[in-house]
Parts: C-alpha cells; structure tokens; sequence
C-alpha cells in the first residue's frame, strides 16, 4: 500500500501508528508542513488529501493508503509560484512564516469548499450564494492560528485571490 504525495506515489510508513505530519516532515522529508501545537489546535499541519484540507498531526498516514495528498511543497506549478502563495507575498501575509503552509493549505481547501456550496456558521441563508466577506473569510479559516499578528495580509492575500467568489 502507498501514498501519492504531491503527485508522487510513496510508501507508507511500515508503522501504522505514525501520524501524517510525522511520515511527511520525517519519512519524506517534505518539511514545509509544520508541526505547531499537535493536538489540531493551530492549522500548522494543514495539507490537503484529495483536495480536502486536513489537520495530518491528528491523521495516522495509514488511514490515507491510496489517497492523494498534497503539502505546501505540492501548490506550486514547477518554478511558478501558486497565486496565493504570490498573493501572500504581495500582501505580507506572513512574518516569522511558521504558520504560512498550513494557511496556503487550508485556503486552498476552503476555495474548495466554497465552490462545493458548503455554507460557514455565518449564513442566514443556506442556500445563498456564498459571498467571501473579510468575515466570512476570518470565519472559515479560524482553525489557523498566525502567532505573529500577519491575520489582516493573510486576509487580504486570500480575498485578492480568491475574490467574492472561491477562484483557487
């Protein structure tokens, strides 16, 4: 049994007790994903298995045989930078730059779940359109915390990115 990772198929660790961050940062030495807190608290750890943005510190790598994952190391398109990874640059979006993969991940992820017409704990109207206000946004990605105080340029970076809509 094997993983794809960021498109590449590789083994699974051979002890199934080994997390998904862990098999990562040390199996595959893909290290862009952080470990912040490892209890699911901080969004350090954000990847994205079949396009679903995941916690991997709360995710043994076994339970993910066959899937597709993809980390920070992944979003790009060879040397082109993804648009929100330049949409961060752009606006700042990151200071220290711990938190800034598990964020890129889990922004990616949401644009996802916006297009799939997933509604956030804000909407009046399940079935209305959804609108991503700076307050829709801080909503859906309050699972990411930034220790540096960079919240308004990651805000910012996804909002020009993604606009109303979920373009990513």
């Amino acid at each position: 049994m094997s993983l794809f990772v960021n498109e590449a198929e590789v083994a699974l660790p051979t002890d199934p007790r080994v997390s998904l961050l862990d098999h990562l940062r040390e199996g595959l030495h893909l290290t862009g994903t952080k470990k912040g807190c490892n209890q699911g608290a901080c969004g350090a750890c954000t990847v994205l298995v079949d396009g679903e943005r995941i916690l991997s510190c709360l995710a043994l790598a076994v339970q993910y045989a066959g899937r597709r994952i993809t980390t920070i190391e992944g979003v790009a398109a060879g040397d082109a930078l993804h648009p929100l990874q330049q949409a961060f640059i752009d606006h700042d979006g990151f200071q220290c730059g711990y938190c800034t993969p598990g964020q890129i991940c889990s922004a990616i992820g949401m644009a996802a779940e916006v297009r799939r017409g997933m509604p956030s704990v804000l909407a009046d109207d399940l079935s209305a359109t959804i609108v991503l206000t700076r307050e829709e946004v801080q909503e859906r990605m309050s699972g990411n915390l930034c220790r540096c105080g960079a919240h308004n340029g990651i805000i910012d970076a996804i909002r020009e990115t993604m606009g109303s809509g979920a373009g990513a």
